[in-house]
């Protein structure tokens, strides 16, 4: 990142630095690029890729539909019940 990069960035962000805390901000970023330098130098040629450093299995059970309750068993706690469908008060006029 340089100077120009983070005054956009100020810009966007609404954020009024000190020149400290530019400098700062200025450091972190260069020690971060040093950091993924180091990483992009070592060979991973002969690595296998990976999704997941664990490995996962997913378990998946089967969709199968359930009838847990009955319409009138759901409709008794209903204030009110028309035709079996429940009947709410008219919010608008």
């Amino acid at each position: 990142m340089d100077r120009d990069v983070l005054r956009r960035l100020e810009k966007l962000n609404q954020l009024a630095l000190t020149e400290e805390q530019k400098e700062d901000v200025l450091a972190f970023f260069a020690k971060q690029e040093q950091e993924i330098d180091k990483l992009y130098s070592v060979d991973t040629e002969q690595v296998e890729r990976m999704v997941h450093v664990m490995p996962i299995m997913t378990v998946v059970r089967e969709d199968v539909e359930k009838k847990l309750f009955t319409r009138d068993e759901l409709q008794q706690g209903a204030p009110e019940a028309t035709d079996g469908y429940w009947q709410v008060p008219r919010l608008l006029e």
